[in-house]
């Protein structure tokens, strides 16, 4: 039988329905229950609340789940779609992310994190000059974030905005001074102008709040093997490698905003023999 012609049978034969037809076509109608809205959203919140906690067990899937399922019972509220957006950026889903923290932008305009998060998955995506406008936006509101000036110097450094780029590093840097990537990026930018000794300086800065830091091990490396230190440009090189085999790739190092002279003077480093034989005997990822 059926199973809702079995729940009707009972209820008639327990009298607590008329066989009569108005009746029972009343019978049949759907229960709707009533929601409580404002209960339903403070889930939602909640939910939010623990994908942010299985975000920092790198619990990175259920946070996920639980982040959508927090949009869906908190549909107007700000912080699940923040959340789920900054989640699609861990994910590389940079479409999806942008989608996400377009619709918290919308709730919240002023909220200066989704503007930080949002210039953050511009800039993957590409698109360099939206990246730098939220970011500026969102560091008029706070304008003390070291990470939110550093994004912002990474893409006025694409833009080619060196000054610019420098003067927001310099910035991060006051903020928090053992903020290396700041100094790295500065030597990267004075090595394209051709301060190689500049460029040296900042790196081996960066080397001291950092020793096991290959980029910037790299970097002096290929500085020194330019100016014709070989010896040395050649043990530091095996010493970055072996901390970070990946960059030994000049996509990788392009990607990380190495410049065209730093580039094809590391091509040229990397070719050589010493270098070549290092690559060989290294595993492919030794991070």
């Amino acid at each position: 039988m059926p199973k809702r012609n079995w729940f009707l049978s009972l209820f008639v034969c327990t009298g607590l329905l008329s066989s009569t037809p108005a009746v029972l076509s009343q019978a049949l109608l759907p229960y709707t229950p009533q929601l409580n809205i404002e209960k339903l959203e403070q889930q939602g919140l909640e939910l939010a609340e623990d994908a942010v906690q299985l975000v920092r067990f790198q619990q990175y899937g259920l946070a996920l789940s639980r982040a959508k399922l927090a949009t869906q019972l908190a549909p107007n509220q700000y912080q699940p779609w923040f959340i789920l957006g900054t989640l699609y950026v861990q994910q590389q889903e940079i479409d999806k992310s942008i989608e996400a923290l377009q619709k918290a932008l919308s709730l919240a305009p002023s909220e200066a994190g989704i503007k930080f998060t949002l210039g953050n998955a511009y800039f993957q995506q590409g698109k360099y000059q939206e990246a730098a406008t939220e970011l500026e936006e969102g560091l008029k509101i706070k304008p003390d974030i070291p990470a939110a000036l550093f994004d912002l110097g990474n893409s006025y450094l694409k833009l080619g905005k060196m000054s610019s780029a420098i003067a927001v590093y310099q910035k991060a840097i006051a903020k928090e001074d053992n903020f290396w990537p700041a100094i790295n990026n500065i030597g990267l930018i004075k090595y394209e102008q051709g301060d190689i000794a500049g460029a040296i300086k900042d790196w081996q800065a960066a080397l001291e709040i950092d020793p096991e830091q290959a980029e910037p091990k790299l970097a002096i490396a290929v500085a020194f093997y330019t100016q014709g230190k070989t010896e040395e440009g050649l043990k530091l090189g095996e010493d970055a490698l072996k901390l970070d085999s990946r960059y030994g790739e000049i996509q990788f190092l392009a990607d990380n905003l190495w410049g065209d002279k730093l580039l094809k003077d590391t091509k040229k480093f990397l070719a050589t023999p010493p270098m070549k034989a290092i690559l060989d005997n290294l595993p492919e990822e030794s991070s």
